[in-house]
């Protein structure tokens, strides 16, 4: 017995928190109630009466009310807003430019009549003319257009000029047809099928009597291929194949006797950037990669002097692209860029120094004299694979879907997916067809009565899916002027693809009865 008054103290019990409390008949899940672990981040999320919960049951309930509401709110957003997600991302080094990319050294006066420079245009070019002449259609958006078929239709506004009816009296000297130029290092891959198949091209959809292709390349092994001599052959006056000089071609130029004319590099960058501007500065015209399919008439972009972009991101410092050119011979722009290039560092191998980089320093240079700049074709014109899974071509050398549509696997919404897709996810059910075009044709399904050839956000569908002849693509491919496949070489089109069914067939058929015009005594 203790003494009155005096007390003894009851056994306390350790929990698992490392707390202490006294047993009581009234709670006897405390010590369950406390085995969950503590953490103070949970002690600042949760309210009190959630810091201990009773049961495991309990937290279950609370993170499966996380997730639903998770689901639910990402289920608003995604029906309210689009995503539109662009990754791309490239190291510059900060010497570079600094040195390189932002110094806006003054043009070497190739555009003032009486400098030195002007003076090695040799009177071939005007500079008025060049400048201020209106020109008859528009080539250049001034914003890229990344949605639905916007680039296309834009590319549909330049309209072909009628082709004249060939006579004796139109016939057109060889040097004084619209030049063509293209180029292959036969040192590095020899000249197939898939390389023919840029020469037939350009034979079945240009105007042979008042064009010329000419195909440089570094040796003259080249000449004899069996593939090249047919077109020389078939063509003796619109085709011909000629060896690089590249001291001979930058004479009268500020790289005359530059040792940086003898760069090359395994991929045959440098070599071919510098190349394509000596070429149109000797002879003009346009510069086409032999990795190229043309699908229309290129004479009404040839009023412009101009390069192309690159794709419809517009890359930092690689927005233009020089597969695609053309410049008028001794251009006042390739002058400037000869005393540009002639007074920088030399280029890295392999790099775009003497591509895209130095397009965007003498673009810029251009503007900062108040010279009006050349002009930039939208990516589509010539290269529609590079842009938006919505909206570019289908890659050309993976087959055909099975269903045969184009792009029909996006999900339909407010970026205009449905104008590419036979089906998208707000159109009708399953085996509604939808067309475009003037041939409309009723929905064979559902009760609403959303005009045929429409979906129910006025977007029209492509016929049949859009990948058939006659369809969707096949009217874009006539609106844009090439297709650029970017090398590949190992590869090959799939038969009966898209490739095959829309181009390579039909530049067969146009070379059937496509004969050049009787030469006459040069």
């Amino acid at each position: 017995m203790s003494p009155r008054g005096s007390y003894e103290a009851l056994p306390l019990h350790e929990t698992a928190d490392g707390l202490e409390y006294p047993p009581s008949i009234c709670s006897p899940s405390r010590r369950r109630r406390s085995s969950l672990p503590r953490h103070p981040f949970l002690s600042i999320l949760l309210p009190w009466h959630w810091k201990r919960p009773r049961s495991w049951r309990s937290l279950t309930f609370l993170v499966s009310a996380l997730c639903g509401i998770l689901v639910l709110a990402t289920y608003i957003v995604w029906s309210v807003w689009e995503p539109r997600v662009q990754l791309d991302i490239s190291w510059y080094s900060r010497d570079w430019i600094q040195n390189e990319i932002l110094p806006l050294s003054p043009l070497a006066g190739c555009f003032e009549e009486g400098s030195p420079a002007h003076a090695s245009l040799g009177g071939a070019y005007d500079v008025a003319d060049a400048l201020w002449t209106p020109r008859t259609y528009e080539v250049q958006a001034g914003i890229s257009m990344r949605l639905g078929m916007d680039c296309y239709e834009m590319a549909g506004t330049i309209g072909n000029r009628p082709n004249r009816t060939a006579r004796p009296d139109d016939w057109v000297h060889p040097e004084e047809r619209r030049q063509f130029h293209t180029y292959w290092r036969n040192d590095l891959a020899g000249f197939g099928a898939r390389q023919e198949q840029m020469f037939r091209s350009f034979f079945a959809t240009q105007d042979v009597d008042r064009s010329r292709l000419v195909l440089w390349t570094n040796g003259p092994e080249l000449a004899g291929d069996p593939a090249v001599k047919k077109y020389v052959e078939a063509f003796p006056e619109s085709f011909a194949v000629r060896v690089v000089d590249v001291q001979a071609l930058a004479s009268g130029t500020a790289m005359e006797g530059s040792p940086l004319l003898d760069t090359h590099d395994t991929r045959a960058w440098v070599d071919s950037d510098l190349l394509r501007l000596l070429v149109i500065w000797k002879l003009g015209g346009t510069w086409i990669d032999m990795d190229m399919l043309l699908t229309r008439d290129l004479a009404p972009l040839l009023e412009h002097e101009f390069v192309t972009q690159w794709d419809c991101w517009d890359r930092s410092f690689a927005a233009m692209n020089g597969a695609f050119m053309h410049f008028r011979r001794h251009s006042a722009y390739l002058c400037e860029a000869f005393h540009l290039m002639a007074n920088s560092s030399a280029p890295r191998s392999p790099s775009m120094d003497w591509g895209a980089y130095l397009y965007l320093r003498l673009h810029r240079r251009l503007l900062a004299a108040g010279v009006p700049p050349f002009k930039v074709l939208p990516s589509c014109f010539t290269d529609p694979l590079m842009c938006r899974l919505d909206n570019r071509v289908p890659e050309p050398f993976a087959p055909d879907r099975a269903d045969g549509r184009w792009l029909g696997w996006v999900w339909g919404s407010g970026s205009g997916m449905g104008t590419w897709a036979g089906r998208g996810l707000w159109g009708g059910g399953a085996g509604t067809r939808y067309v475009d075009g003037d041939a409309a044709e009723t929905s064979t399904e559902g009760e609403d009565e959303t005009p045929a050839g429409m979906d129910k956000l006025d977007r029209p569908y492509a016929a049949d899916g859009g990948l058939e002849e006659g369809g969707a693509l096949d009217r874009a491919l006539h609106k844009i002027f090439a297709l650029h496949v970017h090398n590949r070489w190992d590869k090959q089109f799939p038969e009966n693809g898209w490739i095959d069914r829309l181009l390579l067939r039909r530049y067969d058929r146009a070379l059937e009865g496509k004969a050049p015009q009787e030469s006459q005594e040069l």
